[in-house]
């Protein structure tokens, strides 16, 4: 009896120990457009709650030629991305699978998930328009069309249109209206530019407190961390913030305030797809968005 129950003993603990291992050898390899200070924090909390690894990679640009060439050997699991459109561009390549989880489409509204489940958003965010307290009249710009008018040749600042911030927006314009109303509206802004685009969006408003210009189209969450930051403050209180196309937008068929999300795809040939499935789950309940 005594040498069983040192054998059950012993055996328990071997398998509680294999148990152990197994668990903290768990990992998940992301691939991230987004900079490592907005998600590490998140990847911190996931591994503390479930003992699996979060390894991340960033990168400012090549992640989809990068999935390509690696192919069947890529060790990615999920990709992060901060726009809609470099979601797609993955998806369309053949680079993703999708995912049914009962979490994921109880968290995250359909429409900001792709139908089919390859895709999913976790955070939103408005392309607003920011103007001078000053310089600019409360109801002297309501729309983006706005931004074509005369009126405000040579003021108003921009970041480059190559940014996929400015990307999505002319997206949304080619959506809304067609190609061609999309090029006229590119020419007139570019017409009305004080400058020559440049800088971040907290840039922009910069740019306005000091006078460059007196108009912009920067993120809104941008407007929060400037009144927190005490160097920055005093160029968010010099301007006015505005939600271009309310006003009837249904009736005049224009396109309210342009939208775009940052999100996840799992990977066509993710190694670890269970424990990335289980981050997926994690980012989008409330803890994880908390």
């Amino acid at each position: 009896m005594k040498c069983g129950h040192v054998f059950s003993l012993a055996a328990l603990a071997v398998g509680l120990c294999i148990f152990t291992s197994t668990v903290f050898a768990a990992e998940v390899n992301v691939y991230s457009y987004r900079k490592p200070k907005l998600i590490d924090p998140m990847f911190a909390v996931f591994t503390q709650k479930t003992g699996i690894k979060v390894n991340s990679v960033y990168a400012k640009k090549g992640m989809l030629e990068r999935l390509k060439q690696e192919g069947s050997n890529s060790p990615a699991d999920l990709v992060f991305t901060v726009d809609i459109g470099r979601l797609t561009d993955i998806q369309n390549a053949g680079l993703t699978q999708a995912v049914q989880s009962d979490e994921l489409e109880r968290d995250i509204p359909a429409q900001f998930r792709e139908p089919n489940g390859h895709w999913f958003g976790l955070t939103s965010r408005a392309r607003i328009i920011v103007t001078s307290v000053d310089r600019v009249g409360a109801d002297d710009l309501k729309t983006y069309e706005d931004l074509t008018d005369a009126r405000w040749k040579g003021r108003i600042c921009t970041r480059s249109g190559k940014h996929p911030y400015m990307v999505a927006l002319t997206a949304s314009m080619i959506a809304h209206y067609g190609t061609e109303k999309a090029k006229d509206w590119l020419t007139g802004l570019k017409a009305n530019l004080a400058r020559k685009p440049q800088g971040n969006d907290r840039a922009q408003v910069k740019a306005i407190k000091e006078g460059v210009c007196d108009v912009a189209v920067i993120n809104h969450y941008y407007m929060a961390k400037m009144l927190k930051d005490p160097k920055q403050v005093s160029w968010a209180k010099a301007v006015r913030v505005m939600f271009p196309n309310q006003k009837d937008f249904r009736l005049l068929h224009r396109q309210g305030t342009h939208m775009n999300i940052s999100g996840v795809a799992l990977t066509k040939h993710a190694p670890n797809r269970d424990a990335a499935i289980a981050l997926m789950e994690f980012l989008a309940s409330a803890e994880g968005q908390g």
